[in-house]
């Protein structure tokens, strides 16, 4: 058995109804295929992530921009404390093998750089479409089969 597949999942720290159950769903996903979850540990798209794959029986880790543990959403089992703000946004797709993008703002699209920049794969669900590069999907389920196929 190999090591299993660490996707990021990068979004908005604040989103609507619809972008929650998006991310809840690539979350779940995640959970039902095996993958560890990482993410930035707060809210939104973060949090609804964790969620969805804590609720399946998966495995969470939120890389914190603050020093404390006890910032992290109640889904995360292993909280990174940095104390980096959104230096961590580095640590974060720098831990992935492959990254699944949800709409955000800046702080997502420094991730998407990021990824771009150190050739880190990544799939979109996101509202940037910047490169050719970027594989993009219409679904949570469609992101992670296409992640984990290309994280292979």
């Amino acid at each position: 058995m190999g090591r299993k597949v660490f996707v990021g999942v990068i979004g908005a720290s604040f989103c609507s109804k619809e972008v929650y159950r998006v991310a809840f769903d690539v979350g779940k996903e995640l959970a039902e295929k095996n993958a560890i979850l990482v993410c930035g540990g707060l809210g939104g798209v973060m949090e609804a992530a964790a969620k969805g794959a804590k609720q399946n029986s998966g495995m969470t880790i939120g890389i914190l921009p603050t020093d404390d543990k006890k910032d992290a959403n109640p889904y995360i089992d292993y909280p990174i404390p940095t104390g980096l703000g959104q230096g961590r946004n580095l640590l974060v797709v720098k831990s992935s093998d492959v990254v699944i993008s949800l709409p955000g703002k800046y702080g997502t699209l420094s991730e998407i750089a990021f990824c771009l920049k150190l050739r880190i794969p990544l799939v979109n669900l996101s509202n940037w479409d910047l490169s050719s590069d970027i594989v993009k999907a219409k679904t949570p389920q469609e992101a992670v089969h296409i992640a984990l196929k290309i994280a292979k």
